[in-house]
């Protein structure tokens, strides 16, 4: 008999997916051999792991569909279900945890100020960790943010400064808190006056470019901040691919049937 229409499409997709997985699983090999910074270094176990599951579930779904396997289509369509879920309960998460707190708005000024206990109790505690977040401060040094922080703002005036709109790690990991009332000397140059502090913010700010505000409250609320503006945009190529991973599963579940009944 013939293959159906659905035992051939779903070999197609499934062919697709075990190239695609190929240079995933090859990128994170190369990051793990060859990452030279932390930044590199911190995605090579999950774009690893992603890529050999995807290759996995890749040849499964060939063979199912090949050969008309029974056992490989079940299990193929257990695996499909199972990332379905997870992927609508990591949306989901997603938008609890990081859809609480925003930038504070100061008068007069083009940028926004940003204070951790905005942001959800969840997220406090994983940038609160020493061992997350000297990761992620790694991250952003190697990212330059503040040298090019530095370079771009270097010949700004002090009303020209307050006026640049800055994102939030530029305004929470590159310059003191608004509540310091330092005196502007150049975008990470500033002069501390006498007196005790209400924010600690303002005894952690240190002039030298390897450390800034690096270890401010209001650096890792600014971390927090530019993640949610991202997974703003990640959320739409998740909805997309979702709708992907429904269809396959909609094929697949043709295939099990046309297969069934082929045998009966």
């Amino acid at each position: 008999m013939t293959f159906r229409l659905s035992n051939n499409l779903l070999g197609i997709l499934n062919l697709v997916t075990f190239l695609f997985s190929i240079p995933i699983l090859g990128g994170g090999v190369w990051l793990s051999r060859k990452g030279i910074n932390e930044c590199e270094k911190f995605f090579d176990k999950p774009i690893i792991v992603v890529g050999v599951i995807l290759m996995i579930v890749s040849v499964a779904g060939l063979i199912a569909a090949c050969y008309r396997v029974t056992a490989l289509i079940w299990f193929y369509l257990v695996i499909i279900f199972l990332v379905v879920l997870l992927g609508i309960y990591n949306t989901v998460f997603a938008l609890l945890v990081l859809n609480k707190g925003a930038g504070e708005v100061l008068s007069g000024k083009g940028y926004k100020e940003y204070r951790l206990q905005d942001y959800s109790k969840w997220m406090q505690k994983r940038v609160n960790n020493e061992s997350t977040w000297f990761t992620i401060k790694s991250c952003l040094a190697d990212s330059k943010v503040c040298t090019n922080f530095h370079t771009h703002h270097l010949n700004d005036t002090v009303q020209e400064f307050y006026k640049a709109h800055l994102s939030a790690l530029q305004s929470g990991c590159c310059k003191p808190s608004n509540d310091c009332e330092f005196t502007y000397v150049g975008p990470t140059n500033w002069t501390k006056g006498k007196g005790v502090f209400t924010n600690n913010d303002c005894n952690t700010w240190e002039n030298d470019l390897d450390t800034l505000c690096f270890n401010c409250k209001a650096c890792k609320a600014g971390f927090i901040d530019n993640l949610r503006t991202e997974s703003s945009k990640v959320m739409v190529i998740n909805i997309v691919f979702f709708v992907c991973l429904v269809l396959v599963y909609f094929v697949a579940c043709c295939a099990f049937r046309n297969t069934s009944r082929d045998k009966f």
